[in-house]
């Protein structure tokens, strides 16, 4: 009887590992995405995973002997390899423009085409929705019982701070990953094709806030907040404010009855108001920084001082009174001092090492995935299929955008840029651009 029992579960159980099998790597990376780097350098397990799914993408692409890029699709990604490229060749030292070159086109021309090649349909960018989902669970848990127990990582003298696997080191990385959860949740609150799953998806939405409020990420806190309005708004103004209505509610419940509302984060959350009149040490020193990318700009206007050539150029044209690096420490780490190696704005770190062609080509290319993302956000209005997906692929990519202001790229958090922009491309040049029609897989029953 047992016997029986466990063949008929393998049998239930093969067709859908076959079905998944094109997109399990994707799903391997993104659990790797939280694991400490391989060695002293900065190459993580996610990083070496996503050379494996780059690798995949080429041999299923190869197997089933079809284009894998329309030409639009081509011209998105291709756009950020030419600034790239002449940005590499200006770089101080060759190692240094080398590796850049290598990490950029990672994130933002490989990895996100290899997502798009192994994404079918919907089913899967659900699937990788809900690991996206599954991550931030599991980071943002061991986040709470960091601040709960005062294990987290400095802040304000006291380890309170959230920051979950990635270490004190890398205190974004643990806010990003939990927006991303919330995020992606939040496309599939408010169009998954079963009750099941958008009840499913607006608990873990809501619960989410929890770790990412303790995370102190005043950037994330901005993105994810500008973010959800906005999937709110594109699934209709009723949705929006009954969804505005839940997160008051759980804002009451997180302030009063679990005590998150310390004097620590009222002074966080006053601080963001703050930022012109009586800015914070961290403010003023990310303003030094921002100043002296547009100082470098200046200099070289066309093509930059070259990639990873911030660093090098940043004590001469930074003002005496900014820092050089930001105590760090907790959360299982000694004492460490943090080095400023990027001006934390995305865009300036571009304009600065790769000037007025890096922008055009590079900040050119993720502007034009996300018109192209919300118009295939636009086509699936009225539709019975994708609007999930596409909420949840324009939703990361907005995010991401609206970070880059007061962030940038770095470490294992890379990575799930990386994947998140793959996702985007699916509906930008991908199938998702039309997805407004269900494919052969998805017209049956559910």
């Amino acid at each position: 009887m047992g016997t029986t029992f466990a063949t008929a579960s393998s049998w239930a159980f093969q067709p859908a590992l076959r079905r998944a099998a094109p997109v399990l790597p994707v799903l391997v990376l993104i659990a790797l995405i939280g694991l400490p780097p391989l060695s002293d350098g900065r190459v993580t397990p996610a990083d070496a995973a996503s050379g494996l799914v780059v690798l995949w993408a080429v041999v299923r692409t190869v197997r089933q002997a079809r284009r894998p890029l329309t030409r639009t699709a081509a011209v998105v990604f291709g756009l950020p390899v030419i600034g790239v490229a002449v940005a590499a060749t200006g770089a101080p030292h060759a190692g240094d423009g080398l590796v850049g070159l290598i990490r950029y086109l990672q994130i933002f021309v490989l990895v996100p085409v290899a997502i798009l090649v192994l994404l079918r349909d919907r089913r899967d960018v659900r699937l990788v929705a809900w690991s996206l989902i599954a991550l931030a669970v599991w980071e943002g848990a061991i986040g709470v019982h960091q601040y709960l127990t005062g294990t987290g990582a400095l802040y304000a003298g006291t380890f309170v701070r959230a920051v979950g696997t990635f270490g004190p080191t890398e205190v974004m990385g643990m806010a990003t990953v939990v927006a991303s959860g919330v995020v992606a949740a939040t496309g599939l609150a408010l169009g998954a094709p079963t009750r099941r799953q958008r009840i499913a998806a607006t608990v873990v939405a809501l619960a989410l806030l929890l770790p990412l409020t303790v995370s102190f990420s005043r950037g994330s806190w901005i993105a994810t907040a500008a973010t959800c309005g906005a999937q709110l708004l594109l699934a209709g103004v009723r949705r929006a404010v009954k969804a505005f209505a839940a997160a008051v509610a759980a804002a009451v419940v997180l302030v009063g009855g679990f005590g998150v509302g310390t004097t620590m984060l009222q002074q966080r959350l006053d601080s963001i108001t703050q930022v012109a009149d009586a800015p914070d040490q961290s403010v003023l020193d990310r303003y030094s920084l921002w100043a002296a990318a547009v100082d470098m700009w200046r200099d070289r206007p066309v093509t930059g001082v070259g990639l990873r050539g911030f660093p090098e150029y940043r004590d001469g044209h930074a003002p005496l009174s900014v820092n050089s690096a930001s105590d760090t420490g907790g959360a299982g780490h000694g004492y460490y001092r943090e080095p400023f190696l990027s001006p934390h704005d995305m865009y300036l770190e571009v304009l600065s090492e790769q000037g007025l062609l890096g922008m055009v080509t590079v900040v050119g290319s993720w502007l034009a995935l996300l018109v192209c993302a919300l118009g295939g956000l636009l086509r699936t209005r009225g539709a019975r299929h994708g609007r999930d997906c596409a909420l949840i692929a324009c939703g990361l990519l907005l995010w991401h955008l609206v970070d880059f202001l007061y962030a940038d790229t770095g470490g294992a958090i890379t990575v799930l840029v990386a994947v998140e922009f793959g996702l985007a491309a699916w509906c930008a040049v991908g199938f998702g651009a039309h997805a407004g029609t269900a494919t052969p897989s998805e017209a049956g029953p559910r």
